[in-house]
């Protein structure tokens, strides 16, 4: 599970969920995401200088053009090789400016560590994995982030379940803020923002209130 959808999440197993589920997710769609930067995205990084940025689970490439037309030069990681391709290709169609500030790349992010201390921003919109392989992800993610650089992780806040609106039957697979701060190190990061934000999504065409939990930590310089 990766990025908001404008429709209704898969109830496969995250185990499940490999590369060959999400290149015939693809596959069979035009498109699966909006097309649009994910609004907590925009949200906490529009005044953040540019710099180097990790966009974890990065699908069809929207938050990774947003970062890049804002002058980060963007590594963008994702499972599919149908979803980088397509990402790449939208990518081109703004320009090679756009195009040649992100670097796109293949990988199992349940198996995967990014390079540390590497990245001034790291973002994982709607990542959602089962305890253990999360726990491990946003330690690898938080030890990506460069000294004075900013981890953003935003996904479904277990409030959703209970109001009913429709996800995965998995309740333990969402997360509020505090539950990912206590992921982290004990020492050297400030919470910038941690909290359960309204939103409004649609879902199988119809609107539901739903809450993000957005978590913005900023690591305490050298």
């Amino acid at each position: 599970m990766h990025h908001e959808n404008t429709g209704s999440h898969a109830h496969s197993l995250p185990e499940e969920m490999g590369a060959d589920f999400w290149n015939e997710r693809y596959r069979t769609k035009d498109r699966v995401w909006s097309g649009r930067p994910n609004r907590q995205l925009v949200a906490e990084a529009a005044d953040l200088a540019p710099g180097r940025a990790l966009d974890v689970g990065s699908g069809e490439g929207a938050d990774s053009v947003w970062l890049a037309e804002r002058g980060w030069r963007v590594t963008a990681v994702d499972i599919s090789t149908v979803a980088l391709e397509r990402a790449a290709a939208h990518a081109r169609e703004r320009g090679d400016a756009v195009a040649d500030r992100i670097t796109w790349r293949q990988a199992d992010l349940t198996g995967w560590a990014p390079p540390e201390a590497a990245f001034d921003l790291v973002s994982a919109q709607f990542m959602h994995l089962r305890p253990e392989p999360m726990a491990r992800l946003v330690g690898a993610l938080a030890a990506a982030v460069a000294p004075g650089g900013h981890l953003l992780i935003v996904g479904h806040h277990p409030a959703d379940v209970a109001n009913h609106v429709p996800r995965p039957p998995y309740p333990e697979m969402f997360y509020t803020a505090e539950d990912l701060v206590a992921l982290l190190p004990d020492t050297g990061w400030s919470v910038v923002v941690g909290e359960a934000r309204p939103n409004s999504q649609t879902l199988d065409g119809r609107v539901y209130e739903v809450h993000d939990a957005v978590l913005r930590v900023r690591r305490d310089p050298a």
